[in-house]
């Protein structure tokens, strides 16, 4: 069904907030005029939340604050009231134990930051991974008319002529350095090169890839995705983008009308077609959860299972998001997508358009930066979800970004308790492992680690390294990096903290691995692995009280989003009783 706009002019929310003459009216109204705002931006204008996950100690949104001003200037000149509101930064780089632990709860300040305060609508200003889907995830709750404005990828890195991706670059270096195959000197000469502007990772990392889900999803303007972070255009993009929430506003246009089964749908093939983070498959997961449209692993499997990856950019390809942005950037996926019948084409955006209106005359100006599909760099791209008696609720893995050769694999386990268990052991060279082993990892899931952080990409032990040896099967209930790579089976649910199968492998146990057949097998006996299970008692650490007590009780398993039980559902913006 075509959105039908709302009649404007129609009394707002923030009216209950700024027009009349009693009491309470002139208690909100009179102190903003402190700010020397005239009485006629009170009467019947948008009053537009500006929501800003800028911070000194979020670097890759460190530029928001500058960028928010040219979200003022487009509410301005479209007739709105612009309103800029700090809210709670969940920082990739700075916040331990990590970043995820904090998105529940940065979504849910950020929710009643929107519920309770005068907005009509509103404008996520997100970057750093965890505050793109905190800000979506909080938006979706109160479904408030909403546009994504990202902060956009830092500038290519360089070093000794190479191409150097952030994130993938760390990752690469570090085994080079453990290999000996780079020196400690050029790796900390590297430091500088590989993050040389503002910006986010001009990888397809978590950050990358959930931008352009938010342009999939319908959610940002069209192009919005890989616009460099210095690039004057992304300046230009967020003056538009304010300039468009304000007409959000007039037409009701709000979140719920765009995040549609069919939008996910477009989402998943697109972070497919780009070689997207295994990340976005709990954020999405989340999302679709607080606007309420019943999205699944199986979902993931099913709509990315035969999409290609045309997209040559690190790390599963050459390229960085400069070159994607050269390119045509996101349209031109979306609109390859559309034309191999990938695309619900009639999906609406937050232009009041179609997906389809939106893409249609987007142009390739580089074939070798997104690739034909005969010449795709998998013909299978979309994230794996196995499953079997290790993960009877699903584990995922990034075909795009593993070696085809593991693809199919049968071997002995190598058990890691914890991630430091592992830090103890992995550099020992008296640790029983090689290249044919399977390395596991436990406790590192939503509850125990607690937060779920990005170890599941772990370190190949330096013996193994030193044979030239590049990837191996690596399983736990972690997450990885986006920007990392290799054949890692990341989420496996239950995890062991909350008692599932991983908990009980032991080292010396066979595990097969049949990515094509989408299963993940423990090899031994039913009744063994029951007799484990029962045996089994909790060995993470548990938190006492605070908010790691709150989320450690509360969160899910990663196979429904890891989002905390009782932020479920969208339960609106209404405007509540004035307590003055």
């Amino acid at each position: 069904m075509a959105f039908k706009p709302a009649k404007w002019p129609r009394k707002l929310r923030s009216a209950e907030w700024y027009e009349g003459s009693t009491k309470d009216v002139i208690y909100h109204r009179g102190w903003m005029k402190n700010q020397g705002y005239p009485d006629d931006l009170f009467d019947g204008r948008p009053v537009i939340g500006i929501l800003n996950t800028w911070s000194d100690m979020t670097p890759c949104n460190g530029h928001l604050r500058e960028l928010a001003e040219k979200v003022k200037a487009g509410i301005w000149e479209a007739g709105g009231f612009p309103m800029e509101v700090p809210v709670f930064s969940a920082s990739e780089n700075t916040f331990r134990p990590t970043a995820m632990m904090f998105r529940n709860l940065a979504a849910l300040s950020i929710e009643e930051q929107i519920r309770g305060q005068p907005m009509d609508g509103c404008v996520l200003m997100v970057g750093c991974d965890k505050t793109t889907p905190s800000l979506l995830m909080a938006a979706a709750s109160c479904d408030l008319p909403s546009i994504v404005v990202t902060g956009g990828p830092m500038l290519n890195g360089w070093f000794q002529g190479e191409r150097v991706g952030a994130g993938t670059h760390l990752w690469r270096f570090s085994e080079a350095v453990k290999a000996g195959e780079m020196t400690q000197e050029d790796f900390l000469e590297a430091e500088s090169a590989v993050t040389r502007s503002s910006g986010t990772c001009n990888t397809m990392g978590t950050a990358s890839s959930m931008a352009s889900m938010a342009e999939a999803l319908g959610m940002a303007l069209s192009g919005n995705a890989a616009i460099p972070a210095v690039d004057s255009r992304r300046r230009v993009m967020a003056q538009l983008s304010g300039r468009r929430i304000v007409q959000m506003v007039k037409d009701d246009l709000k979140p719920s009308d765009i995040l549609t089964r069919e939008a996910f749908e477009n989402a998943i093939r697109c972070n497919g077609a780009v070689g997207g983070s295994t990340n976005t498959v709990v954020h999405m997961l989340a999302i679709a959860g607080r606007v309420g449209v019943d999205l699944t692993l199986d979902d993931w499997d099913r709509c990315g299972r035969d999409i290609a990856t045309i997209l040559n950019l690190q790390p599963s390809g050459k390229y960085l998001m400069e070159e994607f942005f050269y390119a045509g950037g996101l349209p031109v996926v979306l609109k390859r997508l559309a034309e191999g019948g990938k695309l619900h084409k009639t999906a609406l955006t937050v232009s009041g358009r179609t997906v389809w209106d939106e893409v249609k005359d987007a142009k390739n100006w580089n074939e070798d930066v997104i690739l034909p599909l005969d010449k795709a760099l998998t013909q299978k791209g979309g994230i794996a979800v196995l499953k079997g008696n290790l993960a009877p609720k699903g584990a995922i893995l990034k075909p795009s970004a593993a070696s085809p050769h593991l693809m199919q694999h049968r071997g002995r386990a190598v058990v890691f308790e914890d991630i430091d268990d592992y830090k103890a052991r992995i550099n020992d060279d008296a640790l029983d492992i090689d290249e044919t082993c399977i390395m596991v990892l436990k406790n590192c899931g939503p509850k125990g680690y607690p937060g779920m952080a990005e170890v599941g990409n772990m370190g190949l032990p330096p013996k193994v390294l030193k044979k030239g040896v590049k990837d191996m099967i690596r399983i736990s209930d972690a997450r990885m990096s986006g920007t990392a790579y290799g054949t890692v089976i990341l989420h496996t649910s239950p995890e062991a903290a909350a008692g599932g199968p991983l908990a009980v492998v032991r080292s010396g146990d066979m595990i097969e691995v049949d990515v094509e057949n989408r299963r993940l097998h423990l090899d031994i006996t039913e009744a063994e692995l029951q007799a484990r299970l029962a045996d089994w008692t909790p060995a993470h650490e548990r938190a006492e009280s605070g908010y790691a007590w709150l989320h450690q009780a509360h969160v899910e398993g990663a196979d429904t989003g890891a989002d905390l039980d009782f932020l479920k559902g969208c339960r609106g913006a209404p405007v509540g009783k004035d307590s003055h």
